[in-house]
């Protein structure tokens, strides 16, 4: 499979839902495969909250590939060898693309708090700007889940004949109070910690020890992504052999679990640019902008395939439900699968096999 990771660099102004202006900007993004002829086999991939545009195949030196890799590549679903595969790091990340510490033109300084809140549109408006400058204006498919699903499903709405197919996974049509109170958590713990200094930190001070805040904060979040029976599964109620079962801080094996994942997502991922994906998701509406759901909605084109998970307790199936049953009445071409697991939210990244048939047959 080839890979190639480029940055592409806008002096044109990005005009923000908010009102404010993002100039000058830039996107990392990662291509797989071979842009045919036409143009006309090109796939996008949005990414989730804590993802980023490496979603298959390995660095050297890497010990992990890419978060979607059992979906992308040679002969995979996703086939690389027959599509070409475009996956970006939205605005607002860490991982590349212009974020609250990339250096402000004006002053050379990090924006830090200065940075705009920049929405899901904002983030595939970004998007539609980097592939207008690659030469594409009509794509294949747009897929992703999660976060990544708002994007495709926002894709849906506000270019409405850009995609022949739109796959959202694990996504819903406005993020509703239960998921923006478990975001809450890392909010707060994020804004509260000391060694956040009101986003006045310097770049790549948390490498080492990482951030409190938003290690603990990722906890509610990690269990938010899973489903009781998943841990029942995982963890039983096993304790860790070196702890006392009656020393205080003694700790069960889902105790030491969520320690050791969020301790090291805390040593790579930007505070300020999880609060600022966060503002995103929370804000997340696809009526916004529009008289109504049904309204936004009726503006679809493209073939919808919307997938969800029973145990999915972020966004709950009946989400995506909504968005089908809609679809249904105004008859406009979609497939909704629900999708029986009990790995919760994150059964998108980790249970391929119980929906790559569907994507496979979408694709064909």
């Amino acid at each position: 499979m080839k890979i190639e990771t480029k940055t592409a660099h806008f002096s044109s102004p990005l005009y923000l839902e908010s009102g404010r202006i993002l100039e000058p900007y830039e996107i990392a993004y990662e291509t797989y495969g071979e842009l045919n002829a036409d143009k006309s086999n090109v796939i996008l991939i949005c990414h989730a909250l804590s993802g980023s545009h490496h979603a298959a195949g390995q660095y050297e030196g890497e010990r992990k590939a890419g978060w979607w890799d059992g979906l992308i590549g040679d002969g995979k679903v996703i086939d690389t060898e027959k599509y070409f595969v475009i996956s970006t790091n939205v605005i607002g990340s860490c991982f590349g693309s212009t974020g609250p510490m990339s250096s402000n033109y004006s002053t050379q300084a990090p924006y830090r708090l200065k940075f705009p809140v920049v929405t899901i549109k904002d983030m595939i408006r970004a998007q539609m700007h980097l592939l207008s400058d690659l030469g594409i204006y009509h794509l294949r498919a747009i897929i992703g889940g999660s976060m990544g699903g708002m994007q495709a499903l926002q894709f849906a709405v506000d270019y409405p004949n850009f995609a022949d197919d739109i796959i959202s996974l694990a996504a819903t049509y406005a993020t509703r109070p239960w998921t923006i109170a478990f975001n809450k958590v890392a909010v707060e713990a994020i804004r509260r910690d000391p060694r956040f200094l009101n986003g006045n930190y310097e770049k790549d001070a948390f490498i080492e020890e990482g951030l409190d805040g938003l290690a603990i904060g990722r906890i509610a979040g990690h269990i938010s992504y899973l489903a009781p029976d998943s841990m029942d599964d995982k963890f039983g109620r096993n304790y860790v052999n070196n702890d006392g079962l009656f020393e205080l801080f003694g700790r069960y094996e889902v105790e030491r679990y969520m320690e050791y994942n969020t301790n090291n997502f805390s040593r790579i991922f930007d505070p300020l640019s999880y609060l600022y994906i966060v503002k995103a998701i929370n804000t997340f509406n696809l009526s916004r902008g529009y008289d109504s759901l049904h309204d936004a909605i009726s503006r679809i084109k493209a073939n919808v395939h919307l997938i969800s998970f029973s145990s999915d307790y972020l966004f709950f199936p009946s989400e995506m439900e909504h968005i089908a049953k809609m679809m249904e009445r105004n008859g406009q071409s979609h497939t909704y699968l629900e999708v029986e697991s009990n790995y919760g939210h994150d059964a998108f990244l980790v249970e391929l096999e119980k929906f790559e048939a569907h994507i496979t047959k979408v694709l064909k």
